[in-house]
């Protein structure tokens, strides 16, 4: 499973084999293997073997000091996430987007159908889920629950990113468990956009079209200097990562567009209570 500590690190073994001037092959014959086990590695599509990247780093000439503080990172990359305990429930496409929430310092994001995870009450998340799993049991429907109320503890923690959702407006008349549910959701929302950290608007129907009609998306940024923006966007069946430039500067220009489009922070608080009352 993809972490944000094993994508930093390939992105550095490119970095080094590139100022080392070493090719794909050149590296790979240092290690007796293919060229593309190499590419996989900096793309970290696998896990990073300690003897293996020892290699290659003799081999790209760097110091022995600098290896050993490399080979340490690469042992605290290989330690298990918080989340990794839920990998019954968790798919692997989906372990990655929990790394990158959890080390992110800004997350953006478009959601056209439901509330965000990181937003939602736990009887909210729960309805949500049993409709996606319905023939799951109910021990495995409420560990899918524990893993999405557990992911929000980033917002309150000690380095909590700056969170800024734009939600259609048919999140909100959508019933999701009842009315007793969305009252509290709403109630939960708006606790959520009195925190410092967080920004909510709203995209009203009067709004019109929009660019993120296609459907929903996050976009996430690091204080790590190696590491892109990188999107998320997801089927019923998997997730697409992007992280080349122009695709993440594409659907970073729609969210700026869309928060111009959408209510400003404080009539969106003003929309949520009064829809709140139709329930």
């Amino acid at each position: 499973m993809a972490t944000v500590g094993r994508i930093v690190l390939g992105l550095r073994l490119r970095d080094l084999r590139e100022r080392a001037g070493c090719s794909f092959e050149e590296a790979a014959a240092a290690l007796s293997v293919n060229a593309a086990t190499v590419r996989r590695m900096e793309k970290a599509e696998v896990g990073l073997k300690p003897l293996f990247v020892e290699k290659l780093l003799e081999t790209y000439g760097v110091e022995r000091q600098e290896i050993d503080s490399f080979l340490a990172l690469v042992e605290e990359s290989r330690k298990p996430g918080w989340w990794h305990r839920f990998r019954d429930v968790l798919p692997d496409w989906f372990g990655l987007y929990v790394s990158l929430e959890g080390s992110a310092s800004v997350i953006r994001g478009y959601e056209p159908h439901c509330v965000p995870g990181l937003l939602q009450t736990e009887d909210y998340a729960r309805a949500l889920l049993r409709t996606g799993f319905p023939n799951a049991p109910e021990d495995e429907l409420e560990r899918r629950v524990a893993l999405r109320m557990g992911r929000q503890r980033l917002l309150t923690g000690s380095g909590a990113p700056r969170l800024w959702v734009v939600m259609d407006e048919t999140v909100l008349h959508r019933p999701v468990g009842g009315r007793e549910v969305m009252r509290a959701q709403i109630d939960r929302l708006l606790e959520a956009a009195g925190m410092p950290n967080v920004t909510l608007q709203v995209l009203t129907f009067e709004a019109g079209p929009h660019p993120g009609m296609f459907g929903p998306f996050q976009l996430f940024r690091f204080d790590i200097p190696e590491l892109p923006d990188i999107v998320y966007t997801e089927s019923l069946t998997g997730a697409v990562y992007l992280d080349e430039r122009p695709d993440t500067a594409a659907y970073l220009e729609a969210l700026d567009r869309m928060g111009a489009q959408a209510v400003s922070v404080r009539h969106t608080e003003e929309l949520l209570g009064d829809i709140r009352k139709e329930f």
